[in-house]
């Protein structure tokens, strides 16, 4: 049984016209802040939900927006998610979730059902097996906009919202360098997603600033779609590098999950972290504290990514700009800095 309240029946109960509840509950300057009051009032005591679907109907928007994530388990995620909800929330935008799990294929599978469901816009973090981006090209060029977050590709021409990823994995290393780490090596993904190539690149160049050669036997790469290969990937990589005839005194993990097992691991295998390797990493996990011992990391604006990514897709919805000027806008990270890097004596 519905017995959801319309603005027909608002109108009959305050005798006023139709038009006036409506121009009332969309907040008109034609409307007097009395009468505004008292049908928002009216509205509230008995539950009005305006009819989304309706109004997205009259308008040529269903006001919802897809967005898709290659994982919901890691904090970061959630913190970008909370971001984009802000913004949409505040412009009268439902968001509807969806993840790939790091696979090409599902995620093309999630941006048609979104596509079918008739959504504005995509906001898109790709997994880390894209590699193609002309189906994005396609739904762009039928008049559907998409914005990247996070993670950026050259290969499309949108708004692109991320962390500076080249400056984070830079200040990392120079931070391992000012507290006497030389031989320091570099744990990344298998992509060549910019989030991999910017950090490696970061990396190299303040190796080089301060006259540290790179050596590419620290250099690793860990198979990132599936958590039980990431494991083993980075328990091989670990043992690899401890073998060495020069092994590494630090290391500079690049991803939230990469960095949190990389710690776990090194403790189960014996290691004293930083004595016998300092480590630092990407991540926004809020148990660095409480990590054994405490984990330096580089902290990424994770709501502000997402805040400012969802505020861009719906001005393109909205077409503020008939000719957008696309823009690619890079956050600065932040060196958080505990126990498992301590200055060497």
């Amino acid at each position: 049984m519905n017995n959801s309240v319309t603005l027909k029946d608002i109108a009959k109960a305050l005798n006023l016209s139709i038009s006036t509840i409506s121009k009332s509950l969309n907040d008109s300057h034609e409307i007097s802040a009395e009468t505004k009051k008292l049908v928002l009032d009216y509205a509230q005591q008995h539950h009005y939900f305006p009819n989304r679907l309706a109004k997205g109907l009259k308008e040529g928007k269903s006001r919802s927006i897809g967005v898709v994530v290659c994982s919901l388990e890691n904090n970061f995620a959630a913190q970008m998610l909370d971001g984009i909800d802000c913004a949409s929330t505040d412009k009268s935008y439902q968001i509807i979730i969806m993840q790939s799990k790091e696979s090409q294929k599902q995620e093309r599978a999630c941006i048609e059902l979104l596509y079918a469901g008739g959504v504005d816009g995509i906001l898109i973090s790709p997994a880390c097996e894209t590699v193609d981006f002309s189906y994005l090209q396609s739904l762009q060029e039928s008049g559907l906009p998409v914005v990247l977050f996070d993670r950026l590709s050259d290969d499309i021409d949108t708004h692109k919202v991320g962390a500076d990823n080249f400056k984070g994995a830079y200040d990392a290393t120079v931070h391992l360098i000012k507290n006497g780490y030389r031989s320091i090596a570099h744990l990344n993904t298998n992509t060549i997603l910019n989030i991999a190539t910017e950090r490696l690149n970061g990396y190299k160049q303040a190796l080089e600033e301060y006259k540290l050669t790179y050596r590419p036997d620290l250099l690793r790469s860990c198979d990132y779609t599936d958590a039980k290969k990431l494991n083993a990937d980075l328990e091989e990589s670990i043992k690899y590098y401890m073998a060495l005839k020069d092994r590494p005194d630090a290391i500079l993990t690049s991803t939230d999950q990469i960095s949190t097992r990389c710690l776990a691991l090194l403790n189960k295998l014996g290691y004293k972290i930083p004595e016998d390797v300092a480590l630092i990493g990407f991540t926004n996990t809020d148990l660095a504290d409480a990590f054994n011992p405490p984990l330096t990391t580089v902290h990424q604006p994770a709501f502000e990514i997402g805040q400012l990514a969802a505020s861009k897709l719906i001005s393109l919805i909205e077409k503020k700009n008939q000719e957008p000027e696309y823009e690619t806008i890079l956050l600065d990270t932040t060196i958080q800095v505990r126990a498992s890097t301590r200055a060497r004596k």
